[in-house]
């Protein structure tokens, strides 16, 4: 096993001698290897090597980057020039993107070495990594069971000790849900602080693309690579990004909101006592907990579905087999190419959330539908506003239970989409959230706490959260 908690730690070990880069790699491309039936990845970069040796070398010269070393999987829906985008579809099997995404390229800038692709659902939409066209990826603590999707294969290639850290997506919990099922840390940061350029878009006002790794210390370093103006990106924000990773042991008092609409019926009583536990912890410390309401909570799935579903039925409208990607070699005239190529390379997840968004979105329905959702957004957001008048930080649960097993909820999509009950409301806001491993359930299971903020204060969550690694782990 490692002999590093952090990249600091790797970085000082690399430093003494005591190991190489080219060996670091290798003791991941061996366990990759070994642990292929979780499938976590998609693809594997055989140039890594020789990158580990040239970074190596700028590391014993003094002229490396910050992430000099560090061993990066992305989710494959983030383009890399000149690599497989597939965003784990049939649709788009075998193209290679002609371009790279700017988080991608401002990790390459700083020497991080980027290993693979990781599966996730298909077109990232999935809570439970079933849906992907490279097959299932399994929670490396219980095979039997999901690791979380849509980032499925980025939380197992961290938490099985696969790569140094990872980049997922967040549309609705898609980083949270998968860090919280496999007992890491997983940053969704607010909508605009990253660059979605080369992201391949599901959900355009909801995604977000954010770092998986095992230490408070590894999801800082990676934001503050990451966390940038882009001018390629309308929807960047040219907000000042501090450095994330230092100050880190603060130890402020921060206040704590806890909303009751988050632990009502429905939530695992495991992870309702472990996280109580932690609170009665926290009031001993001299955190001021302070019970809070939003009262707009219970709306926040069918809204979410209504608008992302709308989003997903326009995005998705440029995969027709006539530009790239799939073909259908049953294609007769113009049309039967379209609904062949369509029907053929899209999975059931994805044809069920285009054929919603294209209801919802259609005449007689907007109304009734997408413009009453997109209110009722306002006024979640309204609810996040009005209780950071209050509290610094909101406290809930992740995920209403642990992992649940492999089909388990195959066959009732409303039951997968309530998985994600305690994330949406985040992306619904557009504010930062982030997973932290908290506990085991009964069965070694992990159970996630997650932490929110007001937008841009991803600082306080990182802060607060080095605090709960430090102290309760």
């Amino acid at each position: 096993m490692l002999s590093y908690k952090n990249h600091t730690e790797k970085i000082s070990l690399l430093k003494e001698g005591k190991i190489t880069l080219r060996e670091n790699v290798s003791f991941f491309l061996e366990r990759i290897q070994k642990y292929s039936h979780l499938n976590a990845y998609n693809f594997i970069f055989d140039d890594c090597l020789h990158q580990a040796d040239l970074i190596g070398k700028k590391i014993k010269d003094g002229n490396a980057g910050k992430l000099a070393g560090i061993v990066v999987a992305i989710k494959d829906v983030l383009a890399l020039k000149d690599r497989p985008l597939t965003c784990s579809s049939n649709i788009l099997k075998n193209f290679q993107s002609i371009y790279t995404a700017t988080a991608v390229q401002k990790l390459i800038d700083e020497d991080a070495i980027i290993i693979g692709k990781t599966n996730c659902d298909e077109f990232a939409m999935g809570s439970s990594n079933e849906n992907s066209a490279f097959g299932a990826v399994l929670n490396p603590i219980d095979n039997s069971r999901v690791p979380g999707g849509s980032s499925g294969g980025s939380a197992v290639a961290v938490a099985a000790y696969l790569c140094d850290v990872s980049l997922g997506t967040d549309t609705g919990g898609s980083i949270r849900q998968p860090a919280a099922f496999c007992g890491i840390y997983g940053l969704k940061p607010t909508y605009g602080r990253i660059s979605r350029f080369g992201l391949t878009a599901f959900a355009s006002s909801f995604d977000t693309i954010g770092p998986f790794a095992r230490s408070i210390e590894d999801i800082a370093l990676v934001l503050s690579v990451i966390s940038e103006y882009d001018e390629k990106d309308s929807t960047s924000q040219n907000i000042y990004a501090p450095d994330f990773s230092t100050n880190l042991n603060s130890n402020k008092k921060f206040k704590i909101g806890l909303p009751k609409e988050y632990f009502a019926e429905g939530l695992n009583e495991e992870t309702r006592n472990a996280i109580f536990e932690k609170v009665e912890q926290l009031k001993k410390d001299g955190y001021e907990i302070i019970d809070i309401q939003l009262p707009h909570t219970e709306y926040s799935i069918a809204t979410y579905y209504i608008l992302t579903t709308a989003e997903a039925s326009s995005n998705l409208a440029r995969f027709d087999g006539a530009r790239y990607g799939y073909r259908s070699k049953q294609s007769g005239n113009l049309i039967d190419m379209y609904v062949n190529s369509r029907s053929e390379g899209f999975g059931l997840e994805v044809k069920r959330r285009i054929m919603l968004g294209t209801y919802v979105l259609s005449a007689g329905y907007y109304d009734a539908y997408y413009r009453k959702a997109q209110k009722v957004r306002r006024l979640l957001k309204q609810d996040f506003d009005k209780a950071f008048e209050k509290v610094d930080i909101i406290l809930t649960p992740t995920t209403p239970t642990t992992a649940f097993k492999i089909g388990e909820k195959s066959n009732d999509p409303l039951e997968m989409y309530l998985s994600d009950i305690y994330t949406t409301s985040a992306n619904l806001a557009g504010i930062p959230g982030i997973n932290i491993p908290i506990a085991k359930d009964k069965e070694g299971l992990p159970i996630g706490m997650q932490l929110m903020a007001k937008q841009f204060d991803e600082k306080i969550l990182l802060e607060f959260g080095k605090y709960l690694e430090k102290n309760f782990n």
